[in-house]
């Protein structure tokens, strides 16, 4: 039998040596502010609201959506939807049902929900809708800036 003995020099060089590369997307504040200015400049007049994605680690995308209006009620038919509110104000109305429901591109989007629930949004607000589930933005003074993360469904084991 053969001991080896390993300085701590030769232990650092081994664990580095066997250390996969770090997966993990990272976005630091300084990068978040710079997008959400350059978003604030560049929507157009005639634009609601504009989506830049920020991090991505396939399936999910983390991206930032900047609101100046607000757009029709929407439900995900395959995918629910973490938001993280970054600035500005506005009301999230969610659950009910869609009003005048049309499908559009794996989502169904309606003029108005009616029976939602109605909640004021402001900085540091945090909500996951699941899918299926009607919400809709109302933007409060000028802007709501939101960092959304959309959640695919899990595939049923069978068809894994």
């Amino acid at each position: 039998m053969r001991l080896f003995v390993l300085g701590v020099a030769g232990l650092a060089s081994v664990a580095q040596a066997q250390t996969p590369p770090d997966p993990t997307a990272f976005a630091r504040s300084a990068e978040v502010r710079t997008m959400i200015a350059s978003m604030a400049h560049d929507i157009k007049p005639d634009q609601e609201m504009l989506y830049r994605p920020l991090l991505a680690l396939p399936p999910y995308t983390v991206a930032v959506e900047y609101w100046v209006r607000p757009k029709q009620a929407a439900a995900h038919l395959t995918e629910a939807e973490f938001v993280i509110v970054l600035a500005g104000s506005g009301t999230l109305v969610s659950g009910g049902a869609l009003a005048d429901a049309k499908h559009w591109y794996g989502d169904t989007n309606g003029g108005r929900i009616v029976g939602g629930t109605s909640r004021p949004l402001k900085p540091g607000d945090t909500f996951f809708v699941p899918e299926g589930t009607p919400h809709w933005f109302g933007i409060d003074g000028g802007k709501l800036v939101m960092l959304t993360m959309h959640v695919p469904r899990p595939l049923p084991a069978a068809a894994r």
